[in-house]
Formats: structure tokens, C-alpha cells, sequence
């Protein structure tokens, strides 16, 4: 078995693309209306508008309901990164801070109120 992506579900697909194509610099891949991908190293992130869960999934998944994921993304910068989005409005929950194991780690929130957490690892 291959794990293939994480899938988050939207009522406003621009406005989330927008928010992790500024986190990552990477552009999305849309392979049909309604529906990117944004291929990470090691990762694929989905992002699918509600509407089509609605056509072919109808109460499967509700968009900005969740309260037990976290998006993680591990940067060489966090510090960069709280910089830039920061600046951009985004919702910043825990600002860039050294945690006991050594990683730095940043906490926000996308658009949808999904967290996010990006970090680095100690210099080993």
C-alpha cells in the first residue's frame, strides 16, 4: 500500500490555494475543476471544493469542520516563513518557538481554520 495524499475540503478552493501556494512557493497541479494537488516532497496535499463532494459524496466531508488533523510541513527557515505569512494576515497560533525536543515550530491556521504547523529539525 502507498499512502497517496491528504485531501482537505473547501467552500472556497482560490482562497486555500492562494494560502499554501504563499507557505510552500510551490504552484498547484489542477487536474479538474474543482480539484489541485500540490505535490510536496515525500507528500501530496488535495484540495477539493465541497461541491464536489456534494455531486458524488453527498455528506461525506464538510468543509472547514476539522478540530483533530495537523497539517505539518518541516522548512529549513521557520522563521522565513512566520515572516511571510505573518505579513500576508495569516492566522498565527503559536508564533516561532523552540520546543523541548528541539524542533522550532510555528503554529497557524489556514482560511478554513485547518492547523498548520511548520517546523525544523535541530542541526544534527
Amino acid at each position: 500500500m502507498k499512502f497517496a495524499s491528504v485531501r482537505v475540503v473547501t467552500r472556497d478552493i482560490e482562497r486555500l490555494l492562494d494560502f499554501y501556494q504563499r507557505l510552500s512557493g510551490i504552484e498547484a497541479v489542477r487536474p479538474a475543476d474543482g480539484f489541485a494537488e500540490m505535490r510536496f516532497e515525500g507528500a501530496t496535499l488535495a484540495i477539493s471544493s465541497e461541491h464536489l463532494i456534494e455531486l458524488f459524496n453527498i455528506g461525506a466531508a464538510t468543509a472547514a469542520a476539522n478540530r483533530s488533523a495537523i497539517l505539518e510541513f518541516e522548512v529549513d527557515d521557520v522563521d522565513a516563513v512566520f515572516e511571510r505569512m505573518n505579513a500576508s494576515g495569516s492566522t498565527i497560533v503559536m508564533p516561532t518557538t523552540l520546543m523541548p525536543w528541539g524542533n522550532r515550530s510555528l503554529l497557524l491556521r489556514d482560511p478554513d481554520g485547518n492547523l498548520v504547523n511548520v517546523f525544523s529539525r535541530p542541526e544534527r
